[in-house]
């Protein structure tokens, strides 16, 4: 590795440094999403089926799960004190937006490592071809005389490409896990969404019922 290192010349530098950092990204936002899938469906499960019991115990377990985002994405709606279900729904849509967006932060730094490591390989393609091309002169070609110069443009360039894509490949590879991640995210907030707030169209209704039977006797 050393030895690949320095034929690859000095653009080896710059893709270390961002194969470092995309690798810690990769590293935060596995234990990220491995954290948030871990106990995320049994608490979702556990909130709405006291929903349908009792919205305002549902509230209290929302609030204890605050730390996940669905804890948080459920009792936003939840701590608002008897709103109409016009309101509810907003508070959920503003709540999802919140949180689905604030999912997708880590994510920069590995879309910056597949956008920049190609860029940084051809650089040490280009720079390796120009080593080789200025030592090509028709009488040194002749005699052999900077066969050296020659093969190590030739390295660099095929190094730094090779490693460029190494980079950007496995960067890739593990955004696209963690944009399916969230695309399931976005299926888990609409579905317990839209379950929550069907939950309380209907206590919302039967109370309104209520109070008008009420104002009638």
């Amino acid at each position: 590795m050393e030895e690949l290192f320095r034929l690859g010349g000095p653009v080896m530098w710059p893709l270390t440094a961002l194969s470092i950092f995309a690798f810690a990204g990769i590293i935060e936002r596995c234990v990220f999403w491995i954290s948030l899938l871990r106990h995320e469906d049994k608490t979702t499960k556990h909130i709405l089926a006291t929903a349908h019991q009792d919205l305002a115990i549902a509230a209290d377990y929302a609030k204890a799960a605050d730390k996940t985002p669905i804890g948080r994405f459920l009792y936003a709606p939840l701590a608002l004190e008897n709103p109409d279900p016009d309101l509810f729904r907003l508070a959920l849509e503003s709540a999802a937006d919140n949180e689905l967006s604030n999912m997708m932060r880590g994510e920069k730094l590995l879309e910056a490592a597949i956008t920049l490591a190609p860029l940084l390989g051809l650089l040490g393609t280009v720079t390796g071809l120009i080593i080789s091309f200025s030592s090509l002169r028709v009488g040194d070609a002749i005699a052999n005389a900077k066969t050296g110069n020659i093969a190590q443009g030739i390295g660099e360039a095929l190094i730094t490409t090779a490693s460029g894509l190494l980079v950007a490949i496995v960067a890739s590879g593990f955004h696209r896990l963690f944009l399916a991640f969230h695309a399931g995210q976005v299926q888990l907030f609409t579905k317990a969404g839209n379950e929550l707030e069907l939950i309380y169209r209907q206590t919302w209704q039967r109370q309104q019922t209520r109070k008008e039977s009420e104002s009638i006797d």
